[in-house]
């Protein structure tokens, strides 16, 4: 379950931090009851920003595939062997 904190807990950065790293996941801050800011820890962002990195990549691969923009990996190889004279 996600944690939500109002805006006056981030005077506790100490707290926060501690909060942030044990959460392992984004934690969101309201101000006024309302969705502000999401905060999260050097890991969480990294972790994020490497799955979307691979949701990306997927997705270009299969757009690829579907318009016939790949070769076989092993005739590939074969045209690299030629290529280099390998």
């Amino acid at each position: 379950m996600p944690k939500i904190i109002p805006i006056k807990d981030l005077k506790n950065t100490v707290a926060l931090s501690k909060i942030c790293h044990e959460s392992q996941e984004p934690i969101y801050v309201t101000k006024n009851g309302y969705g502000d800011m999401v905060i999260m820890s050097m890991n969480v962002f990294e972790k994020m920003t490497y799955m979307d990195n691979v949701v990306t990549k997927v997705e270009e691969g299969e757009k690829d595939i579907a318009e016939g923009k790949y070769s076989e990996g092993l005739g590939y190889f074969d045209e690299l062997k030629k290529k280099y004279e390998v």
